[in-house]
């Protein structure tokens, strides 16, 4: 991941109008927080610490923290812009989140070995990960998480055929068009949304993995029961699980 796809995410009209788009180009974003809640083996009333890689603008963090009213969130993200707006998202709830501004691939720096998340969740983030960087921050937070706690990533896949992602890719520019319903010159055409698209991915270092790719990385950073817990087109939910003693 370079600094530019962190400074991405950092100008204010990029954030404020980050969600409206989010709505258009990935409208399975609250199937998926619906998956990973329903997922998770934490009782609705339990106290628990979970850690979000990727906090953005705390869509994520508010379906977490009013699932589990005595949970609290460590939200990490690089960018001010876009915890400034998970806080303004938040309201009340916000004092039950620890925001902290940094770098996920560092998270020696910003998480103690002693907070011991119950679960770690990311959506929509790690993509910009290259193999070795997404393998070393998936690996350093299983070392935070406790004992048969989960980590649990919402995110893009690319297609192991070239066939596949054509066509893939064909259907998401269909679907972004006619839920934009022609009032957005971005989304005006095929030709208008693939540019846009492009200049996008590769404005934010797009590296999204296959399937395949992704669970290995979770098998290989230490988890066990590495799966996919649903998945459509270019997006799935995986997850692990930490098992053992944590570490000293």
């Amino acid at each position: 991941m370079k600094r530019e796809s962190i400074d991405a995410y950092d100008i204010p009209g990029r954030v404020a109008a980050y969600d409206a788009d989010m709505d258009v180009m990935h409208p399975n974003r609250a199937k998926m927080v619906d998956v990973v809640l329903e997922f998770l083996p934490l009782p609705n009333d339990a106290a628990f610490v979970v850690l979000e890689l990727g906090i953005g603008t705390g869509f994520f963090a508010k379906r977490v923290l009013e699932a589990y009213p005595a949970a609290r969130v460590i939200g990490i993200d690089g960018a001010e812009s876009m915890v400034e707006m998970a806080a303004s998202r938040l309201g009340p709830m916000a004092e039950r989140v620890d925001f902290r501004v940094g770098d996920f691939r560092e998270l020696d720096r910003l998480i103690r070995t002693d907070e011991m998340p119950a679960a770690v969740l990311s959506s929509y983030a790690l993509h910009h990960l290259d193999r070795e960087e997404k393998l070393r921050v998936i690996r350093e937070s299983v070392g935070y998480l406790q004992p048969d706690g989960w980590f649990v990533n919402a995110d893009l896949l690319d297609a192991d055929s070239p066939v596949i992602e054509t066509r893939i890719q064909q259907v998401r520019i269909e679907g972004i068009i006619r839920r934009a319903a022609s009032g957005d010159d971005r989304f005006a055409d095929e030709r208008s949304t693939r540019r846009f698209l492009d200049d996008m991915e590769a404005r934010e270092g797009d590296q999204p993995l296959t399937l395949w790719a992704e669970l290995e990385i979770l098998r290989q950073a230490g988890l066990d029961d590495a799966c996919v817990l649903w998945l459509e087109y270019r997006e799935a939910v995986t997850a692990g699980r930490r098992s053992g003693s944590p570490s000293a």
